[in-house]
């Protein structure tokens, strides 16, 4: 195991070189060397995979040891029998049960009905069931010339933002590019779209439509722009005095933009004067994750810490610390993480933590209590990010042995493992973005070296052309027609991945 443990070291120092923009001599013969060591750790895993192993299984922990005492319990063994009844006061107790009257029979089966619980398990089936029926067709968008760091969608446009220091719009139906937003000098690093009705007053004090919408980027130049969504037009700027590594946009009271720096500063700025209402060193390390929810914001930073905000209206200060966790209760830190960052996405009183583990780590940020949901069938797994659509906890994985690259999805709130998405098309993901169609169909955007669109194809495509089922990505050149969409289109199919 001691050289597995060194092989894993050295592909995730690979991932991690692969991600910068230039690299040395010396980085680059390390780079070399990727698939001859993943040759090498797929060779031991599978000598090490015998049935002396046990290895992990997608899920939770926790729920598959309650579920192996279910099944012990199901037996019975030590529990003690009911006492047997004489024939005739089994005879006498049958016919006082068949005496009972008609109505007194309505009687309960109506309080029955009315105390009747959905059951968990029929919910989950169903919801597992609907997954592994989903179709998806995947399209690439391509304009960007450097990794992908972020990733919003609003109505039918996809917002993306590259480290190639532009913030691209696109039209997701026909796959085009519509608007190219050039103005910062270094490498975006986070985006946010502020709900309409905030759009609307911002573009009121602008004198502008109001129906315009807006897009908040941040990047390493330490600026904060506004551009509006119509035109691409930079209609504000904002100087941070530090590198911006992640943004979030408070949608409660008149509004605050909160921007996260390389240094573990957190800022709060009105969003129509644009004014600073607050800064604070809130972490030790770049501030790598920023959410909100209601008049709450979360923030992650590089060092492993979480910390959970109050916002307050009016106040001098409108950010109030609740709780901070440090790495030895998250269980993440720099040294362990990939590519140095921390995503997280909140829930409750639950957080979601990602930091290029083969776990996604649940923190109570209440109590302070942590669990592990696996997210990879082995210790060679990544998870860069993760995020959540309707019922659904989605964990993006890659493969540092194999190449492979997943998306996985539970269930939520209980975090029980659904199903997996995979495409050999796909590279490592490390931003996720979603929205729904009208009809209620899925639509997710992925970055990374790619920006690709996941279409959720209707339940009758399969029965109209004749498409069956498959582990690989299939052409479908047979249902769109489309020269642009047939290019580049795809089905991707959901496999269930239970890792034994």
């Amino acid at each position: 195991m001691g050289e597995v443990r060194k092989l894993q070291k050295k592909l995730r120092q690979i991932e991690n070189l692969e991600l910068k923009v230039s690299l040395t001599p010396e980085e680059a013969v390390k780079v070399s060397k990727k698939e001859e060591l993943r040759r090498r750790l797929a060779e031991l895993l599978l000598q090490l995979s015998g049935p002396q192993q046990t290895q992990c299984i997608v899920g939770e922990e926790e729920d598959k040891m309650k579920r192996q005492v279910d099944i012990r319990a199901e037996h019975h063994p030590n529990s003690t029998p009911a006492a047997k009844l004489p024939r005739e006061d089994r005879q006498k107790k049958k016919d006082k049960s068949e005496s009972r009257t008609e109505e007194d029979i309505k009687e309960k089966e109506g309080g029955e009905q009315s105390q009747k619980l959905p059951d968990p398990d029929a919910e989950f089936t169903s919801l597992k069931a609907s997954w592994e029926k989903a179709k998806f067709r995947l399209r690439a968008l391509k304009g960007h010339s450097d990794i992908i760091t972020c990733v919003a969608a609003v109505d039918n446009l996809v917002i993306s933002g590259s480290r190639d220091t532009t913030v691209k719009v696109w039209h997701v139906p026909t796959a085009t590019e519509q608007r190219n937003l050039g103005g910062h000098s270094g490498g975006v690093t986070c985006i946010s779209t502020p709900p309409a009705e905030y759009c609307r007053k911002l573009a009121s004090a602008l004198h502008l439509s109001e129906k315009e919408r807006f897009i908040i980027s941040g990047s390493t130049d330490c600026c904060v722009r506004i551009w509006t969504l119509t035109s691409g037009q930079c209609v504000k700027s904002i100087y941070t005095f530090n590198a911006v590594t992640s943004l979030c946009f408070i949608a409660e009271w008149e509004g605050y933009i909160v921007t996260g720096s390389d240094a573990g500063k957190l800022q709060v700025w009105d969003w129509l004067s644009q004014e600073n209402r607050q800064s604070v060193n809130a972490h030790l390390d770049a501030v790598t994750t920023l959410q909100s929810q209601g008049p709450l914001v979360f923030s992650g930073s590089t060092d492993g810490s979480v910390c959970v905000w109050a916002v307050y209206d009016r106040a001098a200060e409108p950010l109030n610390q609740l709780h901070q966790w440090g790495s030895e209760v998250t269980g993440c830190s720099r040294v362990d993480s990939v590519n140095g960052s921390l995503r997280l996405s909140a829930r409750g009183d639950h957080v979601f933590l990602a930091n290029g583990r083969s776990s996604i780590r649940v923190l109570n940020w209440r109590t302070g209590t942590m669990r592990r949901l696996t997210n990879h069938s082995s210790t060679a797994g990544v998870t860069d990010c993760v995020n959540q659509i309707p019922g659904v906890l989605i964990g993006s994985c890659s493969d540092l042995a194999s190449g492979d690259n997943t998306l996985n999805l539970f269930s939520l709130p209980q975090c029980r493992y659904l199903v997996s998405l995979t495409s050999s098309d796909v590279p490592r993901i490390l931003c996720f973005a979603w929205w729904l169609t009208p009809s209620g169909g899925h639509r997710w955007v992925t970055g990374g070296r790619d920006l690709t669109v996941w279409e959720q194809l209707p339940g009758n495509v399969k029965k109209r052309c004749g498409v069956k089922f498959s582990t690989e990505p299939m052409k479908l050149e047979r249902i769109f027609s489309t020269p642009a969409l047939k290019k580049c289109s795809h089905l991707l199919i959901f496999r269930v991945c239970i890792f034994l």
